[in-house]
């Protein structure tokens, strides 16, 4: 089974620095690629991808919204994906949710998104 766990959200106030964690775990045979996402209060998750890495291409797209603050970074292993968020405003204010693209050992015919429970961050005036 695949599975996502995001951590290190918390309060900041703004102008500050976050850094979210994301570990993927699992019996996987295949990653095609991770990938940040959020959902502000009272809205939907958005559907464009904040930062994102794929492959051997490295960070493939970053939101006009976050470029210049928010950076995307794995470990060696591959298996956990940074968020580093700086400059950080009280419109970041959201949960943040890790995304992967991957295939499961026990369907490897098949990519799949899966997705985190999510991380919350807080940006104070």
């Amino acid at each position: 089974q695949v599975h996502l766990a995001e951590s290190g959200g918390g309060l900041v106030q703004a102008g500050g620095s976050l850094r979210l964690s994301c570990v993927l775990s699992g019996n996987l045979v295949g990653l095609s690629g991770m990938g940040w996402y959020r959902q502000t209060p009272g809205k939907q998750r958005e559907q464009r991808e904040l930062v994102a890495w794929a492959g051997g291409r490295g960070v493939t797209d970053i939101a006009d919204s976050v470029k210049g603050r928010f950076t995307i970074s794995r470990d060696t292993a591959g298996r956990t994906a940074y968020l580093q968020m700086n400059s950080l405003k009280p419109e970041d204010t959201a949960i943040y949710y890790c995304k992967a693209d991957a295939r499961a050992a026990a369907y490897p015919s098949n990519w799949d998104t899966y997705w985190g429970q999510g991380t919350q961050v807080t940006v104070s005036a």
